[in-house]
């Protein structure tokens, strides 16, 4: 007995111990810390956006912090099957897109990130122009995966699907004509995918399959999965 009870004294102290550091860690490094979308994405920040998903004030508070303008949607079914739930319309986010994206509050949360923290960032670093516009297919649609009978997560707002880039300079960035090209579109273009695998709970481009020869899918669902 005494043996087990200095064990378990150990083990309160090594608690407390993790903790105190966890605690001290910058608040993008703490999984327990309230998230900030526009500090930079750190090792917690997966963990952060993915309790989002579950967290409606929380979400919606962190896109207020942040600046972020929408619009809230009531909970809904649309169809049989599909529906919007802790959702908005997205009226101003840093960059325009090119169609209007009705979301997941999560789903925005982690577009903000990685509009403000990869895509931004990227454009003027590779092309030295701001980024001007996000071409995008759109979010909410009721449909399944393509070749599937499964419900995609566009079907829940739960997902963003980006064709280009166009730059204030007047460029622009194609997935499907830019994607296997070398020099600073294909670099740009694999820069943005890869940023998004950090963000996303599944990103998807053209080297997944044809149905994304075009276009970057992005989604907050409970799947995780980069390709």
């Amino acid at each position: 007995m005494r043996g087990i009870s200095i064990l378990l004294t150990y083990a309160f102290l090594l608690a407390a111990i993790v903790v105190i550091i966890v605690r001290a860690l910058p608040a993008r490094h703490n999984p327990f810390a309230p998230i900030d979308l526009t500090a930079p994405p750190g090792v917690a920040t997966p963990v952060q956006l993915a309790r989002l998903k579950g967290d409606r004030e929380a979400c919606f508070t962190a896109l207020d912090q942040a600046g972020v303008l929408y619009t809230p949607l009531e909970d809904e079914l649309r169809g049989e099957k599909c529906g919007l739930f802790d959702a908005l319309t997205l009226d101003r986010t840093l960059t325009p897109y090119s169609a209007t994206l009705q979301m997941t509050c999560a789903q925005t949360a982690a577009a903000y990130m990685w509009e403000r923290h990869v895509a931004r960032p990227a454009a003027v670093e590779i092309f030295d122009a701001p980024l001007a516009r996000i071409e995008t297919y759109g979010s909410f649609s009721c449909r399944n995966i393509a070749g599937s009978r499964r419900l995609s997560q566009h079907a829940f707002g739960n997902a963003l699907d980006v064709s280009g880039f166009r730059l204030e300079d007047g460029r622009v960035i194609d997935v499907e004509a830019h994607w296997d090209k070398r020099g600073k579109e294909g670099k740009f273009l694999r820069r943005v995918h890869e940023g998004a695998c950090d963000l996303f709970s599944v990103t998807l481009g053209p080297e997944y399959n044809a149905a994304h020869a075009d276009h970057f899918h992005m989604d907050m669902g409970p799947g995780r999965l980069c390709r």
